[in-house]
């Protein structure tokens, strides 16, 4: 087998998570290892869209001590970064089929900077990036191998058996929810609370609100997901008999929840405006909420929308999760400069004692899927999970990372 060598190309697309740049360190950490094939390691600043305006930075230079060696303290202190290092962008690529002009334009910069390993580190949206580069190559006279990294706090792509960074997420919605019902404990009397928890498609970061049951802690009277129909009138009724039952209602539900017609339940409070990818922008279903029961049914009521926190939250990360995103970032190096291309790279999980493990798939059958909390994860009655769904996810949760401060904050790492 011919191994090819060249400059390999590494970018971040879509919303940040407390993981993807750990994800990153294990593609720099294998581009490094790898020197024999990869020559040179550039990022793309703001993903694709910085790489079409030559915007880089040499990955190469910046992790390289004094002494020529992979500078590890800087590595691990990338690991506890929150947001996006290289920064993102939500490009839609257009088809090879139809604009093969910006796609022979791409080939031209990678040639300029001898290209043959691109790595893109993302969720859905940035496997179609992958996806439709792959399909170009096929016919192109250019060598490179292509390769998706996931990333989503979502948890919903296709052909892997959960994502880097919904763990970190889920840890932090589950110990937030925690400490929401705690303090909502503390008076007698009735109110209810609502916590708004991001979720387009999939409610899988919803559903880990209800971990605290796993320890034998209070969860959630109710939990709400965009995989089944949402009606008002029953979430109202759902509110009368939790208060009936105790003075102190907690609810969480997903911002995109939507009727079976297919309304998003906080659509009088969002503005209309979608993404590149044609995805409306969320939020209010939390608020919208609150108005109804205030209306209907006229206790103390508030909502919380715990929004962007819940994918930055880096000082509350899931050992698990960052483990296995400096993984998935460099099985996947490994795997390119082995001959794979126009793969992802996933993750399975073995029978019994988790553990999991790292497997190329094509990106044909991943791209563009979503991946829903299957139906049998959600009680009959559609609001709440069952014990199998949480666990599913408590694993992913498992274990503390240790911080490193300065003058009492948490440190990063900034690649400018």
């Amino acid at each position: 087998m011919k191994i090819l060598q060249g400059a390999a190309l590494v970018g971040q697309s879509g919303g940040p998570t407390a993981a993807i740049n750990a994800t990153l360190s294990g593609v720099i950490r294998g581009a490094l290892e790898n020197a024999g094939a990869i020559t040179k390691l550039y990022g793309m600043k703001n993903g694709i869209e910085g790489f079409l305006e030559e915007r880089l930075v040499d990955l190469s230079g910046l992790f390289h001590n004094a002494d020529g060696q992979i500078d590890m303290d800087k590595l691990e202190l990338l690991c506890q970064t929150p947001a996006a290092a290289l920064g993102s962008c939500r490009k839609k690529l257009p088809n090879p089929q139809e604009d093969k002009a910006f796609f022979e334009n791409l080939i031209q910069l990678f040639q300029k900077y001898d290209i043959h390993y691109f790595f893109y580190i993302g969720g859905n949206d940035s496997m179609d990036t992958v996806a439709k580069l792959t399909a170009y190559l096929q016919d192109a006279e250019y060598d490179m191998c292509v390769m998706g990294v996931p990333k989503t706090i979502d948890n919903d792509l296709a052909g892997t058996d959960h994502t880097p960074g919904f763990g970190s997420a889920a840890k932090y919605i589950a110990a937030t929810v925690s400490e929401i019902i705690r303090d909502c404990a503390v008076y007698t009397v009735p109110a209810v609370t609502i916590v708004e928890i991001m979720g387009r498609d999939a409610g899988w970061l919803t559903a880990s609100a209800g971990l605290p049951t796993l320890t034998g802690r209070p969860a959630p009277d109710y939990i709400y997901l965009p995989e089944v129909p949402f009606s008002i009138d029953a979430f109202l009724e759902d509110v009368r008999r939790a208060l009936a039952r105790h003075p102190n209602v907690v609810i969480a539900v997903s911002e995109g929840v939507r009727d079976k017609e297919g309304h998003y339940a906080g659509e009088s409070a969002q503005s209309g405006v979608t993404d590149a990818f044609g995805h409306r922008y969320l939020s209010g279903t939390g608020k919208a909420l609150e108005m109804a029961v205030k209306e209907k049914i006229g206790c103390k009521v508030r909502s919380v929308e715990l929004n962007i926190s819940q994918r930055c939250g880096a000082h509350i990360q899931s050992a698990v999760d960052i483990q296995e995103s400096i993984g998935v970032g460099k099985s996947a190096v490994e795997a390119a400069v082995a001959g794979k291309t126009g793969c992802m790279m996933a993750m399975e999980r073995a029978e019994g004692e988790y553990t999991i493990s790292f497997v190329p798939k094509e990106i044909s059958g991943i791209a563009n899927a979503v991946r829903s909390v299957p139906r049998d994860m959600i009680i009959p009655e559609g609001n709440n999970v069952t014990d199998t769904c949480l666990t599913y996810i408590f694993p992913l949760i498992q274990g503390e990372c240790t911080q490193k401060y300065v003058d009492g904050l948490p440190a990063h790492l900034i690649i400018e």
